[in-house]
């Protein structure tokens, strides 16, 4: 190749298509993940355009809901071979952002608030398209938790939040799953495009991580082509002929080096050659059924009082009410919007499965309403955010009439974002959030509504009281093209529950028709910063189920504030009545660390660690603490070190403490005997400072001396 014929292989061809050059030819790319959205006409990455049909699987907010990594690998293999049949070789997706704020008006794409839920899901997605002959491109890198301004407003978050929040479902896609692509995200990472970033495109995502694939723009991300290009970013989406040649005139100018070029192009070439097109064809009624069945196992059932759900022999009228039944939502809007081989109508498939019940849209006398209720499309979409959480007035004024005439009454939502409850939840006696559940999804929630399927859904994101309780309120979405992620680490669940605020249904909450308990939880410690945990989950109900287990960490060893808990590992299980089975996690370091800032490395500090077993994150059913050893990091000291650093160090601590001790007077020792509290006093002093309270107590000798001590210990 030419140095122009390098430069285009470096941006599209067109919207969707990588430039064909020589030998090698093009490769699609296409919006999912939850769904193939091939274009042929007229192309646009916002959805305002038609595609060609494809099949509608449960969007990400479903699919994390149901905490099932088995799920979304069938998910994944079925839209790898409708992509496939498409001519797609790249798959857009999965979305792994994690859910800061419920205004995000892109959160449907999005798994959960947390990021091992998110990552574990993510990569069963990746891991199984790929094996199936398509490529995944994991997105949006990073930090783009925001609609808002999105081109150009600056993520402002420290090392630590990004560690370990932000980054880590990325981290576990990238070294388990080797996606073919990362697409670098719109937003500002602290100043700089996340499109031309090089501590993260390069840095973390290639030094530290091993990424070898494509870096590949989200569409329209590139501010400056060069600086992209020299930050790792490798393929320009849609085509640019004008960036393309930015590049060319950069090299022959001198301020671009030729290799830097040549380096991304072998990267895409490798991407082209690995992902050809396979043709493939798929079977749309099989896949229809998948969908369902898939669907029915996202569904969260948030409250059942008086067993009102599943719909019993002694319900002889149902009243079907509200504008989703017959017109359903189903999908979100913008770039991953699907265009459906068929839909279900949530009215036509209850009537199907009614049996001699007589099935009307009058609630006036019914043995029971159900309620279809949500947020339409135009309230949630890709390019804006959320204003409120609030249901719209009309839906609120329908579910308390309907409330007021039936019997009993059953809110089904259908919602990409979180929604309020508050003003209609205690006049209902059942709510099953069903998301947003994809084509199939009035099937879906019929099979859960009559107990075909006994619903298994637990909640990925905490639904809160109000939106003033959220823990990223008062930042987002920002000002003035600048978001302060001030809330830290303390996102979702990890906030409500350290200060104990409460919510309506916290993160990991769901009901089932049957009934489960845990018990001989046994923890054991493997190592210094290891450990394992057993326990025995058994369905003590009637009906056949499935079970997530939640395994929980709360810490308070370490200098840093922790969560009061995290998650860190999950299963789900199936069970018939009465039957037991053991549940074991191998719990690694990571488990039980955090990010530190000075020492740039994960962490576990010695001290105590209780792992716990949550019904959800605010019910633990059962708990053990354990020891660990963790991790001693002596530091160098200096003079100009604090004194609780220096009494705090595990070897010139206590020297410092035996030398003062044995150089001090009786009248000095029963002063310092007296005045016990003196050392917190002065903790923060720097040993500079310190040594002229204590005169001849410590000298230069003595001080150099500890000094060196500390070095040999930090420099062994």
């Amino acid at each position: 190749m030419n140095l122009q014929d390098k430069a285009s292989l470096l941006s599209g061809r067109d919207f969707w298509s990588t430039e064909p050059v020589g030998d090698l030819p093009s490769a699609v790319l296409s919006d999912g993940p939850h769904g193939v959205r091939r274009q042929s006409g007229e192309a646009d990455h916002v959805g305002i355009h038609e595609s060609l049909p494809a099949t509608c699987f449960p969007p990400a907010v479903a699919v994390g809901s149901s905490w099932d990594p088995a799920l979304a690998g069938r998910l994944a293999a079925a839209v790898a071979a409708e992509a496939r049949a498409l001519d797609v070789q790249i798959s857009l997706g999965p979305g792994v952002n994690i859910k800061r704020s419920p205004l995000c008006g892109r959160n449907f794409e999005y798994y959960s608030e947390d990021p091992l839920l998110t990552g574990v899901l993510a990569t069963a997605h990746v891991e199984t398209l790929q094996a199936e002959g398509v490529g995944a491109s994991v997105k949006h890198f990073a930090a783009n938790n925001q609609e808002t301004r999105r081109m150009r407003v600056s993520a402002e978050v420290d090392e630590r939040t990004l560690r370990e929040i932000y980054l880590p479902a990325f981290e576990r896609v990238v070294t388990q799953a080797e996606p073919a692509t990362v697409m670098a995200a719109y937003n500002k990472l602290n100043g700089t495009y996340a499109s031309q970033h090089p501590w993260l495109l390069t840095q973390v995502l290639r030094e530290e991580w091993g990424f070898d694939g494509v870096v590949v723009s989200d569409w329209g991300a590139v501010n400056d082509r060069v600086a992209a290009l020299k930050a790792g970013l490798d393929l320009e989406m849609p085509g640019n002929p004008d960036n393309d040649a930015k590049l060319v005139r950069a090299v022959l100018e001198g301020r671009l080096d030729e290799a830097v070029i040549d380096r991304s192009v072998a990267r895409v070439r490798a991407m082209v050659d690995t992902w050809p097109a396979r043709p493939g064809s798929f079977d749309a009624d099989a896949h229809h059924a998948l969908a369902r069945e898939l669907a029915a196992d996202c569904a969260v059932l948030l409250k059942n009082d008086g067993g009102v759900l599943p719909v019993g022999p002694e319900i002889r009228t149902i009243a079907v009410v509200g504008p989703f039944a017959t017109e359903p939502r189903f999908q979100g809007g913008g770039s991953s919007h699907i265009n459906p081989t068929r839909v279900d109508i949530p009215l036509e498939e209850i009537r199907k499965l009614a049996g001699n019940r007589t099935v009307t849209t009058d609630p006036e006398g019914a043995d029971l309403a159900v309620v279809f209720a949500g947020l339409a499309e135009a309230d949630e979409s890709e390019g804006y955010d959320r204003t409120t959480i609030e249901l719209p007035g009309e839906q609120v004024e329908l579910i308390r009439a309907t409330a007021a005439a039936a019997r009993r009454t059953v809110v089904v939502l259908s919602n990409g974002g979180v929604v309020s409850l508050e003003g209609w939840h205690d006049e209902v006696d059942s709510i099953l959030e069903g998301w947003l559940l994809g084509q199939a999804g009035g099937g879906a929630l019929a099979d859960l509504l009559f107990g075909r399927v006994n619903p298994s859904g637990r909640l990925a994101e905490t639904i809160p009281l109000r939106l003033q309780d959220t823990p990223s309120f008062v930042n987002f979405p920002g000002e003035q093209d600048i978001v302060r992620y001030g809330e830290g680490v303390m996102v979702g669940y990890r906030y409500h529950e350290t200060v104990q605020r409460p919510v309506r249904f916290p993160f990991g909450h769901g009901l089932t028709y049957t009934t489960f308990a845990v018990s001989d939880l046994v923890v054991e410690a493997t190592g210094d910063d290891t450990a394992k945990a057993s326990l025995t989950v058994t369905n003590t109900g009637t009906r056949p189920g499935k079970h997530v287990v939640q395994l929980y960490v709360a810490t308070d060893a370490g200098p840093v504030r922790r969560p009061a808990r995290e998650l860190r590992a999950f299963t789900k299980v199936f069970l018939e009545p009465a039957q037991s089975t053991m549940v074991e996690f191998e719990l690694d370091a990571r488990a039980f660390a955090y990010w530190d800032v000075l020492e740039h490395h994960w962490l576990v500090a010695p001290g105590d660690y209780t792992v716990q077993i949550g019904e959800n994150a605010a019910t633990i059913v059962a708990e053990q603490t354990i020891k660990l050893a963790g991790e001693v990091i002596a530091k160098e000291l200096s003079l100009h070190s604090s004194v609780a650093e220096w009494f705090g160090h595990p070897a010139v601590g206590p020297a410092l403490m035996a030398h003062m001790a044995a150089n001090m007077s009786q009248e000095q020792q029963e002063q310092a005997a007296e005045h016990g509290d003196m050392l917190r006093m002065v903790e923060s002093l720097p040993m500079r400072q310190f040594r002229g309270f204590v005169g001849d107590l410590l000298t230069d000798r003595v001080l150099q001396d500890l000094i060196e001590l500390s070095r040999e210990r930090a420099h062994p």
